[in-house]
């Protein structure tokens, strides 16, 4: 699972011609949302077709599968099937709602499955790839698909805004779950990426929003955004669980080209202004980290006492490492050094200046860091 245009089809594309074992490969894109009898029917064709292969194995790919609705009752009940008849029908789903999957997964499928999550691509990918520089990265982000257009930044902009903003909020969100003020999730969205990198309640968020419902539904959508891998909301870092969920979020991007699609301002136009660069050079750090959390399994916070702040916590196994970005002339510690009496961290790391820099931390695995 991950979200759209990261390559979960090419590379199962790429798996299928490498691996010695017949395959299946079908998509639920176009398929009716309450459509279940077309599942059972793809799984019958699959079955049909490894007998006729005579393979010992074979393999079924099932493309965009919270399309379809209920999805994991119908799928645990042929999979069972074909357990019980020692059927060695293996079985690889693909989507783009994290939400939906999980639910399924965890609803219906428990003890039958094993998830594999493909996040936005990282600099070191988009460099390898498409030979971008760290300035190109940091406000082009980390999506394959837009690697060569970024020559003409207006079609790249446009690009960006319908083909995966658009697609993602109408076919993974809206088709899918019950949003009652969609407009306001939209919003909010917006907003959201406006303010990447800052600390907002959602109470003075409802004071620039028209429209606007309560700080619930403000963070249930936000909690939407998130998974489909738009938009999330940073907690602060405390010693309770309850005075984590009660903070005010921190929006963080998945991708950087969501802030920079939405810009008026063109590459070069934000290059010559270093606080709004460094406020994307930040919003580039956070989503290494939000995305790299998703795969390695520790957590992301902030941290914020008075005029002490620490921009990212990390989080994994009772370790705390305390991350500081300094892209600008700031070179204030005060929120350091109090961050360290306080919960005496196991590492305190300074990014950017006076510190390890963008571009080495962009390459590494924070995971490492522990």
């Amino acid at each position: 699972m991950g979200p759209r245009q990261v390559g979960k089809t090419t590379l199962v594309n790429q798996i299928t011609k490498q691996i010695n074992i017949p395959s299946y490969f079908v998509s639920a894109d176009a398929v009716a949302f309450s459509d279940k009898a077309w599942l059972s029917q793809q799984w019958e064709v699959a079955r049909q077709r490894m007998a006729v292969n005579t393979s010992s194995e074979f393999l079924l790919i099932i493309d965009e599968i919270q399309k379809i609705n209920n999805w994991s009752e119908t799928v645990k009940l042929l999979w069972d099937t074909d357990t019980r008849e020692n059927r060695p029908l293996k079985v690889i789903l693909l989507g783009s709602s994290r939400l939906l999957q999980q639910q399924g997964l965890t609803e219906s499928l428990a003890g039958r499955f094993e998830t594999t999550y493909m996040s936005h691509w990282s600099y070191t990918e988009m460099n390898r790839a498409f030979n971008w520089t760290l300035n190109q990265y940091i406000w082009f982000g980390g999506y394959p698909g837009s690697g060569n257009i970024i020559q003409n930044e207006e079609r790249w902009k446009n690009y960006i805004n319908q083909s995966l903003i658009e697609t993602s909020i109408s076919k993974d969100i809206l088709m899918l779950t019950r949003v009652d003020k969609p407009t306001l999730m939209r919003r909010l969205f917006e907003l959201g990426c406006l303010y990447s990198g800052q600390i907002l309640s959602f109470t003075k968020i409802l004071g620039q929003l028209q429209d606007a419902g309560n700080t619930v539904t403000l963070s249930h959508y936000l909690e939407l955004l998130d998974t489909a891998g738009l938009l999330g909301g940073i907690e602060k870092y405390a010693a309770d669980i309850i005075r984590k969920r009660s903070s005010s979020p921190k929006f963080q991007v998945h991708n950087t080209a969501l802030i920079s699609a939405q810009r008026n301002e063109l590459f070069d136009e934000v290059r010559q202004d270093p606080k709004e660069w460094g406020r994307m050079a930040e919003s580039a750090v956070g989503a290494h980290l939000v995305n790299s959390a998703l795969t390695e399994g520790f957590k992301v916070y902030y941290w914020r006492e008075r005029n002490n702040e620490v921009d990212f916590v990390l989080e994994r196994r009772g370790k705390v490492i305390g991350l500081e970005v300094k892209s600008g002339h700031d070179s204030s510690i005060s929120g350091l050094n109090e961050f360290q009496k306080q919960f005496n961290p196991e590492k305190i790391l300074r990014i950017g200046k006076s510190g390890l820099s963008i571009e080495d931390f962009l390459k590494l695995n924070p995971v490492s860091l522990f």
